[in-house]
């Protein structure tokens, strides 16, 4: 890093430091390293048997960030005769790898979660298994838990079922070049277009997910633009932060991860699990009021269908400012937790999706939750008992629940100081921004372009999540990650 742009600010050594500082330990202790050791010498056997069905000739194909090596899915879609759609999950068999109880899995489960820092990611797991051997890399054979799903053409889910099997991944895609495509706004990347199949295979996926993805805003889910904030790092500087644009690539792999996750959490209400949950929001007063002001009027108690269809209707009258509203109600909704769901327990469901059954089952090389759900899957389908007890399942619940508020923070302080380094020669500018949270320790607020957040320091009162005003930066401390902003 240069004088210049970051003020001998050394990113690397500094996200480290934020991560312990949340509690997190990104070094793996001595132990992991015998086990990986013991695993290239006796790895497990990448085969089918009479539990394990042959997939490997199915046209799969992955989607994912165009730099990612943690691959946890891939797709295939075939069309039935009846017009429908039979859909393929597969999902890396992690359990395979990691046994419960095992080094990397006492590790995994301390640590829960993948972080993302913007300059270096600290893995959940070794990267020699995350990025290695339990990533569905292309043209690599793999164990998988398979979850399959029909999707009729009114977007509606006939059947289901969950099966291991062995895949083998035959394209790996990202996610701004197909999705550009299958939008019609960039030509065929040439992977694709060296395929016809390829090219029939992703518009059938496209479609299904389009269909599922109306069905559930039918049911209220919401539709929320949740564009991801990313640093452009030239030359080892940071000179600018934008955002990540959603498009139908993924929105694809979102649809169908969500009804993937449905379709794992009905399969264990028979027995203790997993759940992931978003309660009903606290703050729906505000949600109310903020409907208010641009004509809108929402029922008393919280409805996610009003909420949605008030939504719908914003985005197509101000497509601009679209992207503040949705920051607005995320907000107001606040973060998911993860809760033990006894079998036949009635528990709360996910608002935001609008479902009733819904756990995290889709990356288990990020997620700690998704490599217990795997095995609680995997136990099932062998008749073998649940490998957690209730008391476990319950202090996994919490602890994955605060790891994964701790990990948006790292990523947040780390967001900051990239923003600050990239902003810095900024100060003195006003823009254009809105309220995003109000709190004891202070108000907060993003500037909508370029899109950084800070604090409100001067002229705070008075203010709610989701106001919009003008304000003027003041300050931009990459050393501590401080951006501090004043109502121009």
């Amino acid at each position: 890093m240069s004088d210049r742009n970051s003020s001998q600010v050394n990113l690397q050594a500094t996200a480290r430091q934020v991560m312990q500082a949340r509690g997190f330990s990104p070094d793996f202790p001595p132990e992991v390293a015998r086990q990986l050791a013991d695993l290239k010498a006796h790895p497990p056997a990448v085969v089918p048997n009479g539990g394990v069905r042959d997939l490997r000739s199915l046209l799969w194909s992955s989607i994912d960030n165009d730099t990612s090596r943690d691959l946890d899915q891939i797709e295939f879609a075939e069309a039935l005769s009846s017009g429908d759609v039979r859909i393929l999950i597969g999902i890396a068999d992690v359990d395979a790898f990691v046994p419960k109880g095992s080094p990397i899995d006492l590790h995994a489960a301390r640590e829960t979660t993948s972080v993302y820092t913007g300059v270096r990611v600290f893995p959940m797991l070794p990267e020699e298994l995350s990025t290695g051997v339990t990533s569905l890399l292309e043209n690599q054979d793999r164990l998988s838990v398979v979850t399959e799903f029909v999707v009729a053409s009114d977007g509606n889910m006939k059947s289901s079922d969950v099966y291991r099997a062995v895949v083998r991944n035959k394209a790996q895609l990202q996610y701004n070049s197909l999705g550009a495509w299958l939008e019609g706004t960039a030509p065929t990347p040439a992977k694709i277009a060296a395929s016809a199949e390829l090219v029939t295979q992703l518009k059938l996926q496209d479609n299904a997910a389009q269909k599922l993805k109306q069905r559930r805003f039918e049911h209220g889910a919401l539709n929320l633009q949740t564009d991801e904030l990313l640093p452009v790092i030239l030359n080892e500087e940071v000179v600018d932060v934008v955002k990540q644009q959603r498009n139908h690539a993924t929105e694809l792999i979102e649809d169908f991860m969500v009804a993937a996750n449905g379709v794992v959490a009905r399969m264990l209400e028979k027995v203790s699990s997993l759940r992931r949950i978003v309660r009903t929001p606290e703050r729906w007063d505000r949600i109310v009021q903020l409907a208010a002001t641009k004509g809108e009027k929402l029922p008393a108690e919280p409805d996610s269908k009003a909420l949605n269809d008030f939504l719908l209707r914003r985005k197509a009258a101000d497509p601009d400012h679209f992207a503040e509203v949705s920051l607005t109600v995320i907000k107001l909704i606040g973060p998911g937790e993860y809760v033990l769901e006894k079998a036949g327990a009635p528990v709360a469901g996910h608002f935001g999706l609008a479902v009733q059954d819904y756990t995290h089952s889709t990356a288990p090389n990020r997620r700690f939750p998704d490599v217990v759900t795997q095995r609680l899957v995997k136990a099932m389908l062998s008749g073998q008992k649940n490998p957690y007890s209730d008391e476990e399942l319950t202090a996994i619940a919490a602890n994955c629940t605060e790891k994964g508020d701790a990990a948006r923070k790292v990523e947040r302080d780390m967001s900051k100081r990239l923003a600050a380094i990239a902003v810095q020669n900024r100060i003195g500018e006003a823009f254009d921004a809105i309220v995003t949270g109000v709190t004891p320790g202070g108000t907060f607020v993003r500037a909508v372009q370029p899109h950084i957040d800070g604090m409100l320091v001067q002229g705070e009162e008075g203010l709610d999540v989701g106001d919009r005003l003008r304000a003027k930066l003041v300050r931009a401390d990459a050393q501590k990650g401080y951006i501090d902003f004043a109502r121009a």
